[in-house]
């Protein structure tokens, strides 16, 4: 396969765009861990309407 500027660019663009989705899924999980014990607030917005 021919391999000029274009395709290398692209092949970055992938690469990056997958790295950037990994860690924003990373740091999700992490931030769950750290925060996701935490008791819920019932106040007027918890709440099931009438």
């Amino acid at each position: 396969m021919y391999m000029d500027a274009v395709v290398i660019a692209g092949i970055a663009t992938v690469l990056l765009v997958v790295g950037f989705f990994v860690g924003v899924g990373i740091f999700v999980m992490r931030d769950q861990k750290a925060h996701g014990h935490q008791d819920r607030k019932e106040g007027k917005h918890g709440q099931k309407p009438i």
